[in-house]
């Protein structure tokens, strides 16, 4: 049976909030409680009370109750998993379950409130059944006119009728913006810091972009930044002359915009880091060190804690990446990164998100000859790639699409396949892989186009998507504006979610907007059976204080026998221990020793060495005198040949003239 609601904004936070508490009947007493649970289903009733308390007391600082009363303890597990929630966000999330669970509250609680308000029907056995089969998003009705026609549709969480504002839940609304838009462009870089959203660069009929806007979040107001240049010598008050880009990353970054890679004119060989300072409004260049990669553009650029991390892209010959890069920019260092298993093939266009601060997951994308549509994940840890089943719907091929991340859900918007442009906005549950798609759109509008840009921002302390630009055969610079429904998603994480589908590891990611469960699962199966009220409470209670305290007892010793077991480990390895320090001192003992005899046979090789020495010296001493000897004897030889033959001469000379003297020869 459908009927007629009335959903008002003339109550502002926080009197709305109260409003809506004093109408469940939260007043902070038991029976206030017991009135709770009897309205809702046990989940509903938690998750109001904890969101109750963390608006009116904040976050959860009492000691965690004793298991002796599950029904405590319980509750103080669905507080302690709000974390550090803002007291605002979680009023308007009280009241957003409460809309969504009862959507008629608001006229029964004030009937004496005259509300400008806004008709249409919602049928209970949808929106009951969509709820209990755990669907993320709010479902779409149709609006009964006064003539009895069918107007477009509106999601069921309507909490505003401004017609500049983003008064629906999961759809698209298309703002008027004030002030001089900027030129229609596609792929830009776009960053939100404090309100404001940052656009720069881009490409517009084939030319490349350098001008810098600023879109004002609050009162949906453009401007144009007139930029300068930093340089190491001089700063001039000249329009920016750094080189025009497109498909690079715009980074929000210490209240600075990081500008990462892009495609240029005249393209450098290394990737190029531009920092913007928004107090100077002046643009510089920033040294890193390390080996750069190569340029290029269309890649991704995932920030992860201190570090960007760099995928793929196309570089300046056209030859598609596949390699990873982290820049730590506490350090604007670049490290080139070793993967294991097999990473997505090269690529440009995709689209990358991080998840708690371990994963990244990498969709879509294209190469020169066709689209993707396949997700990859590599863990940051092991860094290695792997490919898991996907749950759901699964979005068709594209590449030039936009994603942003709201906790544990990444919504992807627009892209294309070269034939037409992707018109379903998707939504992927990190932890479980499962795609849904949240809304579509028809005809060739913004949103189905390729190189958008899409941030996350807040309004009036409501999260909102916000996309811009984009190019479907023509060129665009509309502002439109998506606000999610977070009802199922934060149920899910505060009372346990479901297992992730091939081992992947489902890290929640503790964040205002996405609620981390501290809830063991084993034990939540137990405590899920015990109601709030508490009807029969002396049997109900009695007979779950026997089977706690049968667990306990049980718990206990396992707890026990896993002590016993830890102890003899202990003592077994202090044992090695002892024996290997035995080892080690014997083995230094023996090193000293080795060391000892090493030194004593280096002296005395260094003692033959000096005789050897010597000896090769009296040797060559000892050929010198043998020659000089050879040599004197063979002189001396000489010698006495020369005298021989002189005596011989004489007696022969003699000889004759005695004879002519008539003297004659002497006798022999």
């Amino acid at each position: 049976m459908a009927r007629m609601v009335r959903a008002s904004s003339s109550l502002s936070y926080p009197e709305r909030f109260y409003a809506a508490a004093s109408y469940v009947g939260l007043d902070g007493s038991q029976s206030s409680v017991k009135q709770l649970s009897s309205k809702f289903s046990s989940d509903t009733a938690l998750l109001l009370y904890a969101l109750h308390q963390q608006a009116t007391i904040g976050p959860c600082s009492i000691p965690k109750p004793s298991a002796w009363n599950p029904v405590e303890q319980s509750k103080w597990k669905s507080w302690q998993g709000l974390g550090t929630m803002p007291s605002i966000e979680a009023m308007r999330l009280f009241v957003k379950i409460l809309e969504e669970e009862d959507p008629g509250w608001y006229p029964r609680a004030s009937n004496s409130v005259p509300d400008t308000a806004v008709d249409f029907q919602i049928n209970n056995t949808m929106a009951e059944s969509s709820f209990e089969s755990g669907a993320s998003f709010g479902e779409i009705k149709k609006n009964s006119t006064e003539d009895g026609g069918l107007t477009k549709t509106q999601d069921k969480d309507v909490v505003l009728e401004d017609p500049n504002t983003v008064s629906v839940y999961n759809q698209w609304t298309a703002l008027r913006t004030s002030g001089q838009p900027p030129k229609a462009r596609y792929e830009h870089g776009a960053a939100v810091i404090q309100d404001k959203m940052y656009m720069y660069g881009g490409n517009h009929n084939g030319r490349y972009l350098g001008d810098l806007h600023v879109l004002d979040l609050k009162n949906w107001t453009w401007s144009r930044v007139e930029t300068k240049v930093v340089t190491e010598s001089q700063e001039t008050s000249s329009p920016a002359k750094l080189t025009h880009c497109a498909g690079h990353s715009l980074i929000p970054w210490e209240n600075k915009l990081l500008s990462v890679g892009g495609h240029t004119k005249d393209p450098s060989e290394s990737m190029i880091v531009k920092e913007f300072d928004l107090h100077s409004c002046s643009w510089s260049i920033l040294k890193t060190y390390g080996k750069p990669p190569i340029s290029r553009g269309g890649q991704s650029a995932t920030l992860v804690g201190k570090s960007l991390v760099i995928f793929g892209g196309q570089d300046a010959k056209k030859s598609l990446l596949n390699d990873l890069h982290i820049l730590h920019l506490d350090t604007m260092t670049w490290d080139e990164i070793d993967v294991l298993g097999s990473p997505p093939t090269p690529r440009s266009d995709h689209a990358a998100a991080a998840h708690a601060e371990r994963y990244l997951l990498i969709f879509g994308g294209a190469s020169h000859a066709t689209c993707f549509d396949d997700l990859h994940v590599l863990d940051l840890q092991s860094m290695e790639w792997s490919r898991h089943t996907q749950q759901g719907e699964a979005p068709t091929q594209r590449a030039g699409h936009a994603g942003v991340t709201i906790g544990e859900n990444w919504y992807i918007v627009g892209g294309g396949d070269n034939k037409t442009g992707a018109s379903e906005t998707v939504v992927l549950n990190m932890s479980t892989l499962a795609w849904s798609v949240v809304t579509s759109v028809q005809g060739r509008v913004p949103l189905a186009s390729e190189g958008l840009s899409l941030v996350l921002s807040s309004y009036s302390g409501e999260d909102v998507i916000v996309a811009f630009g984009g190019y479907n055969g023509s060129y665009n610079n509309e502002v439109n504006v998506f606000k999610p429904s977070h009802k199922s998603s934060l149920k899910s994480k505060i009372m346990g979610a479901s297992p992730v589908p091939n081992s992947f590891s489902a890290v929640n990611n503790a964040t205002t907007r996405d609620i981390e469960s501290e809830i063991e699962l084993s034990r939540e199966s137990k405590v899920r059976e015990i109601v709030m009220d508490n009807v029969n409470p002396r049997s109900k209670v009695g007979g779950t204080s026997e089977r706690v305290i049968t667990i306990l007892k049980s718990e206990k010793e396992e707890l026990e026998a896993s002590l016993n077991k830890e102890m003899i480990q202990t003592l077994q390895l202090k044992e090695e221990l002892a024996e290997i320090d035995t080892r080690n001192t014997e083995l230094y003992k023996e090193l000293q020793s080795v060391r000892s005899q090493l030194a004593a046979e280096q002296s005395r090789c260094f003692k033959l060495e000096v005789e050897v020495a010597e000896v090769r010296q009296k040797l060559q001493t000892m050929e010198t005198l043998q020659k000089e000897l050879e040599l004197l004897q063979r002189q001396r030889a000489v010698a006495s040949e020369q005298a021989a033959a002189m005596n011989a001469k004489r007696q022969s000379s003699g000889g004759v003239w005695g004879w002519l003297a008539g003297t004659p020869p002497p006798k022999t």
